[in-house]
């Protein structure tokens, strides 16, 4: 406890400008000291522990859209690099998607639905798996990696890519689908929605994503050292969530113009794409997942629970 308090002292005044950042006038973050102390630091002090200086280690971090990924994760890198010095590189499975001409091309050869990003089979594996590997070379050298550019559906100028100088002690590999499994033939078989059971009759296009996580995503998800879970209630919550963040973002949109914002209904049309993964997820993930951070409905954490000392 004692090393809580201290700790809590050292990052408070940096966590809660950064949370502060993340803030509207309408959505206030509830709880804050107590997500922080309570919570995250407890976090921090188990990664810390397993942190190998000598290789990176992978903290995988998942949970559905809204759930507060980005917060989460950036909370914990703060906490770690201020009270624990070490060096953290946080990265989302979301800077690795396919660019917009590769997924018009693959919309054409396998399913029109793969031109819309997000689910499993849109990201580049082979650039996160190269990734993955000269990071953990003893011989490193430094690394450009890219970020995407969501208002304009694809990635950013080579110029604004990540520029990773030095071998980080703390990998956070953060998005919406890491750590997911693939499921079985006979829930696959089965429309969960409307746009699956209009768009999505002969069943090619969740077959083609399953077999993604099969094959090239299982061999990326097998390198992480250890998986944490931000886990809400239900879909429906998530969906209420997205559209909370979409709220933020049209308040951001006042100072950046180029900000794309969605109606209610494109956010809930989206969401059908990740909804059969993200409920599978709610399922399995609580059976291997290393830490699980049950949400309560007020969007707020109320347990976490350690799977794996």
């Amino acid at each position: 406890m004692k090393l809580t308090v201290e700790c809590f002292d050292k990052v408070k005044k940096d966590c809660l400008k950064f949370i502060q950042s993340q803030e509207t006038k309408a959505d206030k973050f509830i709880n804050k000291e107590r997500m922080i102390k309570s919570f995250l630091i407890p976090i921090s002090f188990w990664i810390s522990k397993k942190a190998d200086k000598k290789r990176p280690y992978f903290v995988g971090l998942a949970g559905g859209q809204g759930t507060g990924k980005t917060t989460s994760s950036s909370l914990i890198e703060i906490i770690l690099t201020k009270y624990f010095k070490l060096k953290v590189f946080r990265i989302s499975i979301d800077d690795f998607y396919k660019t917009r001409k590769e997924r018009i091309s693959l919309s054409k050869r396998v399913h029109p639905m793969l031109l819309t990003r997000g689910v499993p089979g849109t990201h580049d594996i082979n650039m996160m798996l190269k990734f993955f590997k000269k990071v953990k070379s003893k011989k490193f050298i430094r690394l450009k990696l890219p970020t995407f550019d969501k208002a304009i559906d694809d990635r950013y100028n080579k110029k604004y890519w990540y520029d990773l100088k030095e071998k980080p002690d703390v990998i956070i590999f953060e998005g919406w689908c890491v750590g997911a499994k693939p499921e079985g033939n006979n829930t696959l078989n089965k429309t969960i929605n409307l746009m699956e059971k209009n768009k999505d009759k002969k069943r090619i296009w969740r077959k083609y994503v399953n077999q993604q996580l099969k094959s090239k995503y299982k061999k990326l998800y097998s390198q992480l050292n250890c998986l944490i879970y931000l886990k809400a209630k239900n879909f429906s919550l998530l969906q209420k969530w997205r559209l909370k963040q979409e709220r933020k973002l049209l308040v951001n949109s006042k100072k950046n113009s180029k900000l794309k914002i969605m109606n209610k209904e494109d956010v809930l049309s989206f969401m059908q794409t990740y909804q059969r993964i993200t409920q599978n997820m709610f399922k399995n993930m609580p059976q291997y997942a290393s830490i699980i951070i049950n949400l309560n409905s007020n969007h707020q954490i109320k347990t976490a629970v350690y799977k794996r000392k």
